[in-house]
């Protein structure tokens, strides 16, 4: 965005607690306001810190005022949220929606239709200039003592919440996969119950659902946990953990597949799948689940390919044909050059350029 206009960022950085940055939020606002007169919008990229700017500081009517909503943030389940601080959100100018599916959601809600216009998210085009590592398959081997020459890798990637299905695909699609392959998890995963966990066991189900959903709590570790200790289940699947881009970009790479089996959980969905596009930027097939907003960076037999959310017996037929057939070189090409020309960083930055020009104007 500041190569398209004059951009003043208050982002938490991970200096300081959280707590200070949303006690201190008006008065940093109002700070810029002063320092930078030319501020002619204020934009907040999600609802939980666009709502306590509604309810605890003061609403600057000098200045335009949007925010982008994500998924959560339209279906989070709270009676109270949804009634008295979702509304609320039409106080904004203009109201982004990463999706057609967090745009539905919302209106149902009582979002107003003139004010939400849809953006998809934007995906790092440089990922395409990476160079990546020529002894990949060595460096793996050494790192992770597995030698993966001639298996087919499957890449999962994310938080290990339920809605994106990571102990279901293991409990009702692996067993049926007929290749030699191995699937990777990667992102945060405790193979131990942490505090978190312990506490919110000690609550009672409602309660312990919308503190989990609140907090991004990893619902599906302890399930996912007990999966990955079986001994069956451990010769076809590991986790790799918390890893660096660079190697998480070099894993993508070298992959066949990059799966996001998520299920519908109620109280929750996926607004959009931006880990899909990175995955496909690598050149690696995408096979994800037709729900929520990933519909909005996947489209089928484009840059990826969609299969019922929750069907097994449909993502065992596909991976298994898949494996038994892998895409040529020219789709990959096509799939990675699809990906760049409809959800680029700078067409995500454009567009929403082109909603602030008319505010502004």
């Amino acid at each position: 965005m500041k190569r398209l206009c004059i951009a003043h960022d208050l982002i938490y950085k991970g200096i300081g607690s959280r707590l200070h940055f949303f006690l201190t939020l008006g008065r940093n606002i109002r700070r810029y306001l002063n320092e930078y007169p030319t501020i002619r919008i204020i934009h907040f990229n999600d609802a939980l810190i666009a709502s306590y700017y509604l309810l605890c500081c003061r609403f600057n009517r000098c200045v335009k005022h949007t925010v982008t909503i994500h998924g959560l943030d339209v279906v989070f389940p709270s009676y109270l949220y949804k009634k008295f601080v979702l509304p609320r959100m039409n106080r904004f100018d203009l109201i982004l929606a990463v999706s057609k599916a967090t745009a539905s959601i919302a209106r149902a809600v009582g979002i107003q239709d003139e004010k939400l216009r849809v953006i998809p998210n934007g995906v790092d085009e440089k990922i395409l200039t990476y160079k990546f590592s020529l002894s990949f398959y060595d460096d793996f081997q050494s790192r992770y003592h597995l030698d993966i020459r001639g298996k087919q890798l499957l890449v999962a990637m994310g938080r290990p919440v339920k809605r994106k299905g990571f102990s279901w695909f293991i409990e009702h699609v692996i067993p049926h996969l007929q290749h030699d392959y191995l699937l990777l998890f990667i992102g945060p995963f405790h193979w131990k119950p942490t505090k978190q966990e312990r506490f919110l066991r000690l609550l009672p189900p409602f309660i312990r659902n919308r503190i989990g959903l609140f907090l991004g709590a990893p619902t599906d570790e302890p399930k996912l946990r007990q999966l990955l200790n079986k001994v069956e289940i451990r010769k076809r699947v590991k986790h790799l953990g918390r890893l660096p881009f660079d190697e998480i970009l070099n894993i993508l790479h070298h992959s066949n597949l990059f799966i996001m089996p998520n299920i519908e959980v109620k109280g929750d969905m996926e607004g959009f799948g931006l880990v899909c596009l990175e995955a496909a930027l690598c050149g690696t097939t995408v096979f994800a689940a037709r729900t929520g907003g990933i519909p909005d960076a996947i489209k089928n037999n484009k840059n990826g390919i969609l299969l019922k959310s929750g069907h097994a017996e449909e993502w065992i037929q596909k991976l298994n044909e898949f494996m038994g057939q892998p895409l040529s070189e020219e789709k990959i090409a096509a799939s990675v050059n699809y990906t760049k020309r409809n959800y680029g960083w700078k067409k995500m930055a454009k567009a929403y350029y082109k909603e602030f020009l008319k505010l502004h104007n």
